[in-house]
């Protein structure tokens, strides 16, 4: 009910949005990016974590995957829906978002331009939602049919029916299957770096000081899968606890997330420092002028709150003890979520809002729109995820199969 509240004044102000226009936000003349942006690029990173581990844990045989795999994946396609709202209303007139297709029209010689990363997004983020969606709808088949048989009901049974398409658990359905789901995390594995790659080109290909930096590439990357496994541990452990799930998502779940959080924790300290380096070693009055303003400036409380965070609260991590405490883990992972929603805002706004003209400076505070939106995403996210683990199984019942007739000894079959 606390989610889907959050979700009815997300839809409240979208509604506002819609009928009195995007000047319902704070954005003004210098700043005309800030939470809508923002958002959309933390909802994409959110997204990455459920690709890394269903496709890439996949395709290297890491079978601890298989307890969070499909939680994972279901958050992954409700963070890219999340995500795709933004940019959407951001347009200010969303119900001609299909100007943004390139399609023969009789407007003229109304074209997209192609060498806009605006449109490269709509081509990258759409793909990555489509073949997540599909990966994952493919690895419920036999899920589907394992319900399917199990239902007392005509209708729960024509449902689950429809969407097994015809599963029999055949060997030609099996072999076929493993095809299919190899092909699929094969063409999932490439987005992880293209779709956060893309994202960055937003602000890379600028000459925005502050933006146009060769680092934001791989830079967002890292911070993607690292706020992505945030997430996932944000959902896995309270999960664990209400569902009693501690014998699937078993501590060495937790320790293996914290230790992938570690690790791309650490590139996004590097990051940071060689953002830093390279504006000081560039010369450049404009770039040096943009990381003092970043230091010093009205939002300074930002960017040092996700440095202290991101490069060196991070490195408790380093602690077993740490590691396998589920309170410092659940708190850890909301503290990370935070800093990597922080190093979007700073990205964005603290570049735009000192540009290379005084006379034209300017501030950026949230309107109660502004914040009610994003809460709102937070509330469909949620409600989404709490639909999922309803009225679908949260882990793959053949994997697991699979993996306990593989670990019980032989004698226990006989």
């Amino acid at each position: 009910s606390c989610s889907f509240s959050l979700l009815l004044l997300g839809v409240w102000a979208v509604s506002q949005t819609v009928t009195k226009g995007i000047g319902t936000w704070g954005l003004n003349r210098t700043i005309g990016w800030a939470f809508d942006i923002t958002n959309f690029v933390f909802w994409v990173g959110i997204g990455h974590a459920g690709t890394l581990i269903s496709a890439i844990l996949l395709l290297l045989r890491q079978q601890w995957r298989t307890s969070i795999a499909r939680a994972a994946e279901a958050m992954t396609i409700f963070a890219v829906m999340c995500a795709g709202i933004f940019p959407l209303i951001h347009m200010g007139r969303p119900w001609f978002a299909f100007w943004v297709f390139p399609y023969p029209n009789t407007r003229g010689p109304l074209w997209v331009n192609f060498r806009s990363p605006l449109l490269w997004d709509v081509f990258a983020v759409s793909t990555y939602f489509t073949v997540s969606l599909l990966f994952w709808y493919v690895g419920l088949i036999p899920d589907f049919a394992t319900m399917r048989d199990r239902s007392k009901t005509k209708i729960r049974k024509a449902i689950y029916g429809g969407f097994a398409l015809g599963w029999r658990g055949s060997m030609r359905h099996w072999v076929n299957y493993e095809k299919a789901y190899l092909i699929l995390a094969a063409l999932s594995t490439p987005l992880v770096l293209s779709v956060h790659t893309i994202v960055s080109f937003d602000f890379a290909v600028s000459v925005i000081p502050g933006w146009h930096a060769t680092i934001f590439p791989p830079y967002f990357v890292a911070g993607a899968i690292y706020s992505g496994f945030g997430m996932v541990l944000t959902l896995a452990i309270p999960i664990r606890a209400y569902y009693k799930l501690e014998h699937l998502i078993t501590m060495k779940h937790i320790d293996n997330m914290a230790k992938v959080m570690l690790a791309t924790g650490l590139i996004v300290a590097y990051g940071y420092a060689m953002e830093a380096f390279f504006g000081w070693y560039s010369a450049n009055q404009y770039e040096r002028f943009m990381l003092w303003n970043r230091m010093t400036g009205p939002y300074a409380w930002s960017y040092w709150l996700l440095i202290f965070i991101n490069a060196v609260l991070i490195h408790v991590l380093w602690f077993k003890s740490v590691r396998y405490n589920l309170k410092y883990m659940f708190v850890l992972s909301l503290i990370v979520n935070l800093a990597m929603w922080l190093e979007r805002f700073v990205i964005i706004v603290t570049s735009l809002h000192r540009d290379f003209l005084p006379s034209s400076w300017g501030l950026y505070k949230g309107t109660i729109w502004d914040w009610s939106f994003y809460i709102g995403t937070i509330g469909l996210f949620l409600t989404l995820f709490y639909i999922f683990i309803r009225l679908l199984p949260m882990i793959s019942i053949f994997e697991l199969r699979e993996l306990v007739h593989k670990t019980t000894p032989a004698k226990a079959h006989e």
